[in-house]
């Protein structure tokens, strides 16, 4: 009985010890203050949901075993009559913390499963809901095989005037990708357009694509857009870099 109580024992310790497998370092290099948010799909809530990083600050998150859910950031917030609003990405909680809630698109996305199929991590930053920033993943630590991934370029330099989001004195602020903007089917890969074959990318797409060649541009982009890591990797998320 003793022995079976010993087991039970290390076995818990081995269970709770393992988990938290992975930290997310998000770092802030742009050149204002960011609000960067979280979103769980799978597995426990992580312990923060939203919170304020100023230029050059960084801050790390303990991420469980088996996670799987989005980092975006968001930007141009302040508090108007007592609720917390951003510019762009905004989840609408009224609060610093997201509570539960997603990004409003646009939204520049960083999407993870930990420990999927075969132990791996998947990983991809997502335009699919349109860009408000620059983001990166830099594993640290892995295998050989794991990569960073980014969506380096500005699309907001480039963004077509009917995706553009304005902000203060009609500067763009965010980029709507062509389905939100135009809310079509061959757009939104939906109806008759709703497999790989009959959803190619538009030029539209290509505008992101061009401009962030790792990143998804639409609903299909699976072949260059999806990473793996195996090896137990912690990961970098850096903003404007």
């Amino acid at each position: 009985m003793e022995s079976q109580l010993l087991l039970g024992l290390a076995l818990a310790f081995l269970f709770f010890s393992g988990a938290y497998s992975t930290t997310f370092t998000i770092k802030n290099r742009c050149r204002h203050t960011i609000w960067p948010a979280t979103l769980t799909g799978a597995g426990p809530q992580l312990s923060s949901t939203g919170f304020e990083l100023a230029s050059g600050a960084s801050k790390t998150l303990n991420i469980p075993s088996g996670w799987s859910g989005r980092v975006w950031a968001r930007s141009r917030c302040h508090i108007v009559k007592g609720k917390f609003i951003c510019g762009t990405a905004d989840c609408a909680s009224g609060q610093v913390s997201c509570n539960g809630a997603g990004a409003i698109p646009p939204a520049s996305l960083v999407e993870f499963t930990l420990s999927g199929y075969n132990g791996q991590d998947f990983y991809d930053v997502s335009l699919v809901d349109g860009f408000n920033l620059p983001v990166s993943i830099t594993p640290l630590g892995g295998s050989a095989s794991c990569k960073r991934t980014s969506c380096r370029g500005n699309i907001n330099r480039v963004c077509p005037p009917a995706m553009a989001v304005r902000g203060h004195r009609g500067k763009v602020i965010a980029c709507k990708s062509p389905c939100l903007a135009f809310n079509q089917p061959q757009y939104c890969c939906t109806g008759n357009y709703g497999t790989p074959d009959k959803c190619p990318p538009t030029n539209y797409s290509k505008i992101f694509k061009h401009q962030c060649p790792q990143a998804y541009s639409y609903a299909y982009d699976d072949k260059t857009s999806t990473f793996t890591c195996t090896g137990g990797a912690n990961y970098l998320i850096t903003f404007c870099a």
